[in-house]
Order: C-alpha cells, then structure tokens, then sequence
C-alpha cells in the first residue's frame, strides 16, 4: 500500500525505527502550514477514514504531528471522527475520568515506569486500537516506547523454540493481587470496587465471569483475580500472519502482586523470561513528546509502555473496539 495522501505530508521523527518494510511510527503532518488547525484536521480524517485504517494496520502506529491540538475535547473530537466503539477499561492502572471518551493514561507516580504490554491483554475482547494525546510534554523522560510484537515472537522462537512451544501447548495462568479501594502511589493501584464498578462483591464475580476471571476474596477485603488460561501468541486477520507476543508473562512473572506460570500449575522458566525482557527492550522504539502529539497505536500488533519522568507530564488516553 502506498502511504501518500492529498491532505496530509509524511514527516520523521527522532527514533522511528524501519521494521520489516514499515516505518514506526509512521509520522502524518500538515500538508501545509493552513491546515494545522484541528477542523481542518478533522476534515481531513473524515475523508480518509478507510485509508487512515489501512494505513494504521500497514504500520503498526502512526503519530499526528504538528497539528493545532490543544485539549482533551480536540483530542475527543479527533477519536470520534472515525466513529470507532469505545471499549471500557479493564486493568490495574488507575485512571480519571476527562471528557466523553478522554481518560489519563495512568494515576501511578511518574518515577514508576509503566511495563510493556498490549492494553487490556487479558480480558475477552481486547480493543484493537490504543491512542494517546500529549497535553503536557515532560522536561525529561516519559516516552511512551513501542515494541512491535510479532518480532518478540520471531527472536523467542529463534532462541527458545522447544520452551515456547510447550508453554503454547500448556497455555498460561495469571493471578493479581488488589485492594478494595485505589492505591494512587502505585501503577497498578486500582481497587476491585472501581475495576468491576461495584462494591458488591457478588456482582463484581458476575462481571469478572463475564470477562474469564475467577475472584478469590482475601482477608482484609482484597481480592486474588484469577485468569482462565491464555495463549502465548495470537495470529490477527489482515496483519500479513504474523505471531503476536499476545501475553503478560514477563510483565507479571514473580511480582509481589502478580503471578505467571503454565497452566499445569509448573514454573515459567526464569531464563526463558529474562531473556524475554532483553528481547523487549532491544526491539524497542520511542521519540519525545511534543506538545499536540496524537499517537494512534494497533493495540494488536504493538506492545506500549511508559518511561519514568520527571513532571509535569500530561498525556491522555482513549481505547476503541
């Protein structure tokens, strides 16, 4: 697919990375310095909605730069253009609510980095697209670096091939450990009550049922959040059949609140996820903020994080279907 457009102009940025024949991320700027505005904007998304997509979809992750974005309701106003389903977020990290479909990205102090993951990984129904808006860019630090996925596969098969085939087989068990309320000092700070949108822990199993979990209530009013087993890697249609590194393992192995392992009740072996974490890090890709940044990410292909920074930091976040 060519990437050319009449309403918009291919830019670069600093740590953008060709992988396998596609740039990450693909940067879209004003085709001229009149149409940096957000109507003309979002005229522009309008007419080329279906070529956006694919485009999306070619390249993983695509960063709006240099247009006239200055607020959460800009930021709306451009996801709402395409006329994508909002998708409701399940996890750990706990979030505020900003305008209709614009939430912060995480309430966790920005000392803590944020690990590599694809959004709401293992829920039922993952969304299939992740976008960020940069109100606020630190002074230093807080990327937000990408990994494309299917080259996490690629490397783990070249280096473990029998190991990954007998955790595929075996599949992968998960448990979280939280709190009733919300913990703001932590990344992974959310309470049940505000996870599940109840404090009526026979409702909270319903909707956790709903979502292939188990609860296990602990003393003191948490909760053990257990996962059924899940895959290692997934295959999506239109992604050219690539192997996603579609799971949590290296994320949650061996935390204080969190466990991995097979799901025959045996370890993980930790070289295996060690090494992991290497491979994560060395295919990693991240630029700096600036100020009006929009990045729109394939939650299916790539893995995001967050770096540590120093404040301030505003960067806000909406998840569709």
């Amino acid at each position: 697919m060519e990437i050319s457009c009449k309403d918009f102009k291919v830019g670069r940025c600093e740590g953008q990375k060709v992988v396998d024949g596609e740039t990450m991320p693909l940067v879209l700027q004003p085709l001229q310095p009149n149409t940096s505005d957000t109507k003309s904007l979002l005229s522009a998304l309008k007419q080329n909605k279906d070529w956006f997509e694919q485009v999306l979809i070619k390249n993983s992750a695509v960063l709006l730069r240099g247009f006239d974005v200055k607020n959460a309701e800009d930021f709306n106003d451009i996801i709402e253009a395409f006329g994508w389903d909002e998708a409701r977020y399940i996890g750990a990290g706990i979030r505020k609510h900003v305008h209709k479909r614009v939430w912060t990205a995480n309430e966790g102090p920005l000392s803590e980095s944020i690990y590599f993951h694809h959004e709401m990984v293992l829920v039922k129904g993952s969304p299939e697209k992740v976008m960020f808006f940069c109100e606020i860019p630190p002074p230093e630090g807080g990327q937000t670096p990408l990994v494309p996925s299917f080259r996490v596969t690629e490397r783990m098969l070249e280096e473990f091939p029998e190991a990954v085939q007998e955790v595929e087989a075996k599949g992968v068990n998960y448990t979280l450990t939280a709190l009733s309320t919300n913990d703001t000092s932590s990344i992974r700070g959310k309470g049940w009550e505000d996870a599940f949108g109840t404090p009526d822990k026979a409702e909270a199993e319903r909707r956790a049922k709903a979502l292939g979990m188990d609860l296990e209530w602990l003393p003191g009013g948490g909760v053990k959040t257990i996962m059924a087993p899940q895959a290692l890697t997934k295959v999506y249609d239109g992604r050219k059949g690539r192997r996603m590194w579609f799971n949590a393992v290296v994320g949650m192995h061996g935390k204080e609140t969190s466990s991995a392992m097979l799901a025959d009740g045996t370890e993980i072996p930790e070289t295996f996820v060690k090494r992991c974490e290497q491979i994560i890090e060395e295919e990693s890709i991240q630029f700096k903020w600036e100020k009006g940044d929009v990045l729109f990410l394939d939650n299916m292909a790539v893995l995001h994080g967050r770096r540590t920074s120093l404040p301030p930091r505003k960067v806000l976040v909406a998840i569709c279907k």
